[in-house]
């Protein structure tokens, strides 16, 4: 049998292995998409248009408020004249498996008709009977979601939660003093959504960080105001632009004061000092939470392109090494950074990967990131998914263009005699159901078969 017979056999097998789908943006009692808009105007699908010429090139209205059917429909016309420009790329492609398969929609979106599969979506959009049948037809038992996104508890059966709110390393456009306002942002206050990526003017916050007393004093109430009970990890970003070295006290006195005048020295300074600041407090609940981050994604105008540095790779491997008691968990959007991560999790017993994000997610690099893993580190050190999704539908789509990476990846290896087909499915069920439960906490939903 070639390795294209194995991987068909195999991908009919990926589907019965449940999977526990570790981060998402999904909203609690709005599983699912609200039109065609939260279909075809997916980020990464607004970033194909927008390449292809489409004036637009922002996401639309962000949550915790919803596009306008005005604001929708006027973004959906103005990207039709692109969509024949993009047809060819992965990211379309997994908008139309899930019209496909969910809406049975097989016809060109053209300007006659798009109005007409809108209204189809449109009439699903509060069907949450309809959103948990396409979990179930993903074979995704549980999903992880922003504990800002819970709603008010609706779907608890189906998510599990993470924080996601100050981000005190991550680059914003044109900004150097981000960490010391996301520090503000939520000094004081309950846990909310992050800011945006490119979120461009700042809403004046109601405390201001001026010493270093403050800096302390917020991060003391950020922990203190962590729900622990709620949540399973945080979720945040760590930026490849900024020298993570430890910084004194004195030292971060001074760049306070350079505030008004502040440049990538002092953005360095600020991110470095509250990051140490806050992961030696998160340390002491080590046992009860994971330190989830994000690397390889830095910002644009609109979104962000992939870049990283090795010295960050080397700063990171400080950063985890000084903190063995808090696990940390990464999701990578550098194809050529995997290596090297690998390498960190093969000495580093408190960090483990996570599946492929934001650039990372194209089949090719998909299925890259998969065999060097696989090959490098123990199945229990590394998690096989998740979707990154805004709804259901695009929750669907990522799970098959995954399963149709890992066949492929899982039959090499049957053909070289590394694995044999059983053997090959149990790898895929440790890395895709049983690595969340053991590095992050999921549990499987207990009222269906495992």
């Amino acid at each position: 049998m070639n390795t294209q017979n194995i991987a068909q056999d195999l991908e009919s097998g990926l589907a019965e292995v449940p999977i526990l789908d570790v981060h998402t943006h999904l909203v609690g009692g709005r599983l699912g998409a609200r039109g065609l808009h939260d279909m075809l105007l997916y980020h990464m699908v607004v970033s194909d248009l927008h390449a292809a010429g489409c004036p637009s090139g922002a996401r639309l209205t962000q949550y915790p408020y919803w596009p306008t059917e005005l604001e929708a429909h006027a973004r959906i016309q103005e990207a039709l004249p692109f969509l024949t420009h993009i047809q060819n790329t992965s990211s379309f492609w997994g908008a139309r498996i899930a019209l496909r398969d969910l809406y049975h929609w097989n016809d060109p979106i053209t300007p006659n008709n798009w109005r007409r599969l809108d209204d189809l979506i449109r009439e699903r959009a509060d069907d949450r009977a309809w959103h948990h049948s396409i979990m179930d037809r993903s074979n995704i038992q549980r999903t992880g979601t922003e504990i800002a996104r819970r709603g008010s508890g609706e779907d608890d059966s189906r998510l599990h939660y993470a924080l996601e709110w100050g981000f005190f390393t991550r680059c914003q456009w044109g900004e150097f003093d981000t960490a010391l306002y996301e520090l503000e942002r939520c000094w004081g206050k309950t846990p909310e959504s992050p800011s945006p990526i490119g979120a461009g003017a700042r809403p004046e916050t109601d405390r201001v960080v001026r010493t270093l007393s403050d800096v302390h004093d917020a991060v003391a109430h950020y922990v203190n105001a962590m729900p622990l009970d709620r949540i399973l990890s945080t979720a945040t970003h760590i930026s490849t632009d900024i020298d993570f070295r430890l910084v004194s006290g004195p030292e971060m006195e001074a760049a306070l004061a350079r505030r008004s005048k502040a440049g990538p020295a002092e953005r360095d300074v600020y991110a470095a000092y509250i990051n140490e600041v806050f992961l030696t407090a998160l340390e002491r609940h080590g046992e009860k939470i994971v330190f989830q981050f994000s690397l390889g994604a830095e910002p644009l105008p609109f979104e962000t392109a992939s870049r990283l540095s090795q010295a960050t790779i080397a700063r990171l491997g400080e950063m985890i090494g000084r903190h063995p008691r808090l696990r940390f968990q990464c999701f990578l959007a550098s194809r050529h950074a995997n290596q090297s991560l690998c390498t960190l999790a093969r000495e580093l017993p408190n960090l483990s990967l996570a599946g492929y994000w934001w650039h990372n997610f194209f089949p090719d690099t998909i299925r890259q990131v998969m065999a060097e893993r696989l090959d490098m580190l123990p199945a229990n050190k590394q998690i096989g998914f998740f979707s990154d999704a805004y709804c259901v539908e695009w929750a669907y789509a990522k799970v098959l263009l995954v399963r149709k990476q890992l066949a492929r990846v899982l039959a090499d290896k049957i053909e070289q005699r590394q694995f044999t087909s059983d053997e090959a499915l149990t790898v895929a069920r440790a890395i895709l159901f049983e690595s969340p439960q053991t590095l992050l906490g999921f549990i499987p939903r207990p009222d269906i078969s495992s």
